[in-house]
């Protein structure tokens, strides 16, 4: 959640670079935001035919950083920090440029605080959440939740586990065993494509993906597993207590805690509903 901003209540992905101490942002998520284009790229692309600077100075501009796509995989996207946004404003008539440049400069002066005093980060998110409309014990949740993620993947990180594509296999590993579905398949029962899957589960949901993840911990604390091989292991061993406890609940409540419900606006569960009716 750190990594998607909001300006009017629109998404703007967003990364860090700690090498940098600076900001990246996603040009298209920004031009879409000023603009309210329903074709980005053709936009961008009239306005650097009509800007021959900008055009020219582009690829100094813009620069390729991984960030989470439409699809929800990792893709290199064109991303641009502050100055290089302020440049691409320029070219963009837009009642919304000057508020957006303000806001800008808020998330800089925020990100420094977050730095001195971290606990502001997660007061943050909390405040994200809130304007989603999710509700206060929801949250408590999901705050929870990311904090027992963030300290599984300090385990991995401690033991020779590389970043990315490995946490993404052990992560499958562990919701497989948990659940009985990857992350992709969840996503599908839950009729979701770029959204982050645990912001959809319900409380039960999130309950099991925490014991999983918890398990998962303590086991590695316990076995000390080392590399991406023997902590896969571990991933499947911590995910399958939580399996257990899941059918377990599942055979005495008769129902399944796997769900179809998510926190989409309406009006994309509607079109999803008649997606479904076509078929």
């Amino acid at each position: 959640m750190s990594n998607i901003k909001l300006f009017e209540s629109k998404q703007i992905r967003s990364v860090w670079s700690e090498n940098e101490q600076k900001w990246y942002f996603s040009v298209q998520d920004v031009v879409g935001v000023l603009t309210d284009s329903s074709d980005v790229k053709q936009y961008i692309k009239k306005m650097l035919s009509r800007d021959e600077q900008l055009k020219s100075n582009w690829g100094t501009i813009c620069t390729l950083v991984e960030m989470e796509a439409a699809d929800g995989k990792k893709r290199k996207i064109q991303a641009a920090d502050t100055k290089g946004l302020l440049r691409i404003i320029q070219s963009i008539p837009s009642p919304k440029a000057e508020p957006f440049k303000l806001w800008l400069a808020k998330v800089g002066a925020d990100r420094l605080d977050e730095i001195e005093n971290p606990e502001l980060a997660t007061q943050r998110t909390r405040e994200l959440y809130k304007l989603k409309g999710y509700p206060d014990d929801w949250i408590e949740k999901r705050m929870r939740s990311i904090a027992i993620r963030e300290e599984l993947t300090e385990e991995w990180r401690n033991r020779e586990v590389k970043e990315q594509k490995e946490y993404a296999i052990l992560t499958a590993e562990i919701s497989k065993a948990t659940f009985g579905l990857t992350p992709s398949a969840y996503k599908k029962v839950k009729g979701l494509k770029s959204q982050n899957l645990r912001d959809h589960m319900n409380d039960l949901e999130l309950i099991f993906s925490m014991l999983g993840e918890a398990s998962t911990t303590a086991i590695v604390k316990a076995q000390n597993p080392k590399g991406f091989i023997q902590n896969k292991q571990v991933a499947r061993q911590g995910g399958a207590v939580a399996g257990k406890a899941r059918r377990d609940l599942e055979t005495k409540t008769g129902k399944k805690v796997v769900s179809s419900e998510n926190y989409l606006p309406e009006s994309k569960k509607n079109k999803l509903l008649n997606k479904g009716k076509k078929k």
